[in-house]
Formats: C-alpha cells, sequence, structure tokens
C-alpha cells in the first residue's frame, strides 16, 4: 500500500483566467487521474456563507462553515458539476462576483487552515492533478510536477469574457480587467499562502499560446509520472 506522499501530484498555481483550470482538467483526463480545482472549494464556501447570511469578514463563523461544507464535486460529460446542500451551483460561482468573493475569503488565515486537510484528501491513487494559487507552495509543496501558469490581465479579461459570453453571463471588458487586477493585487498581497510560483516550478506565460500549445507543454512535464 503506498504513503500519501507517494501518491503523484501535479500542480497548476497562477493568477484568474490564466487556463490553470482548463489545462489542470485535460491533463487529468488524459493520465486518467483525479481532478481538484481548489479555487472551487473557495467559491463554494463564499456561496454558502451569502446563503446563509454570514458576513465574509465574519473569520470565526466561516470556519464553522468550512468544518461542515456540504460540498460534492462531480464530473458529468467532462464538465465540473458543483453541488452545495444538494443543489447545483456551478454556474453560479463562476461568475466574477463569486471569484472576488472567493478571494476575500481565501485572504483569511483560519478558513485557509480549516481546508487545508480537505484538500489534501484528494490525492488518491492513481494521482492527482490539482489547480490553484498554493498548491505547489502550500497544500502539495512535495508535487512531482509543478507549473505557474501566467498570461496578462488583458488576456485573461479577454479569455474570461468570452468563457461568461459562452454561458450566456453579461459581462464588460475594462470592468473584467480592473477586477483582474484587484484580484491579482489582492492574491499577491495577502499574509498567508500568497500567490506566487514555487521555487522549484516551471513559470508558463500564456499570453500569446493558445490551450493546445499549453497542454502539451504541461503534458510533457508529467511524461515520466
Amino acid at each position: 500500500m503506498k504513503l500519501m506522499s507517494e501518491i503523484p501530484v501535479v500542480t497548476i498555481d497562477g493568477p484568474s483566467g490564466s487556463g490553470k483550470g482548463t489545462i489542470a482538467q485535460l491533463v487529468a483526463k488524459d493520465l486518467g487521474w483525479h481532478y481538484l480545482d481548489s479555487g472551487a472549494i473557495y467559491r463554494v464556501l463564499a456561496q454558502a456563507a451569502i446563503k446563509h447570511d454570514v458576513e465574509l469578514t465574519d473569520e470565526q463563523a466561516l470556519v464553522d462553515i468550512a468544518k461542515d461544507l456540504d460540498l460534492v464535486f462531480l464530473l458529468d460529460n467532462d464538465q465540473l458539476v458543483v453541488m452545495l446542500e444538494g443543489e447545483d451551483i456551478s454556474t453560479i460561482i463562476r461568475s466574477e462576483q463569486a471569484g472576488n468573493a472567493a478571494s476575500k475569503v481565501a485572504a483569511l488565515p483560519l478558513v485557509r487552515a480549516a481546508l487545508l486537510e480537505r484538500q489534501r484528501a484528494f490525492r488518491r491513487l492513481p494521482g492527482l492533478v490539482t489547480d490553484g494559487r498554493d498548491m505547489g507552495t502550500v497544500v502539495f509543496p512535495d508535487a512531482g510536477s509543478k507549473v505557474f501558469l501566467t498570461a496578462s490581465a488583458q488576456q485573461r479579461a479577454e479569455r474570461r469574457y468570452k468563457q461568461l459570453k459562452e454561458k450566456g453571463i453579461e459581462s464588460n471588458i475594462s470592468a473584467l480587467i480592473a477586477e483582474i487586477s484587484e484580484r491579482d493585487v489582492r492574491d499577491s498581497q495577502r499574509k498567508v499562502a500568497p500567490l506566487r510560483p514555487a521555487d522549484d516550478a516551471i513559470l508558463l506565460d500564456s499570453t500569446s499560446m493558445d490551450i493546445a500549445d499549453v497542454y502539451d507543454r504541461v503534458r510533457a512535464l508529467c511524461s515520466d509520472m
């Protein structure tokens, strides 16, 4: 029986809109491994707080919710379905407002500590591919392959605009750029687990790359795993 530390992990970290979620899902599917969208956990927690009228600054109340968070991830036709207390909130948590709420919640030290072991529990055979902001630095520092994926704020906003439009969600490019830039600052300057590359991560700027190019680069890193 393999020890937890022997189960292979690929981490893909980076700022909002860098494409890390798309790439992580593609790699996980190709390898036949488990997948963890760590950002979704914080988005779900923020949504649960809103649902139960808890302020996003009330750290202890958020910790209490996190301990009993009724969260389920399902893969349906290659689409990640997120369930909160039996309700499908997959679309709700992908809005830019939900992302900003999650960023505020994720900046709270006690909240991050409460969700740490829950994230690590996703490490199961045959392996795990995960994306987030501190997967390679805090959650899985012993991961065999680490990628830090980024792109310009303008490019990330344009990608996000396209995604939202395809889902029928109204948005504005200028507002998206402002929100993404604001989140970058908050995530990189928070005291606990700030957004930064792991010392042993491969840095990849996807501004002028398409999904296929990024996927090929990341997949090559996993060839020996």
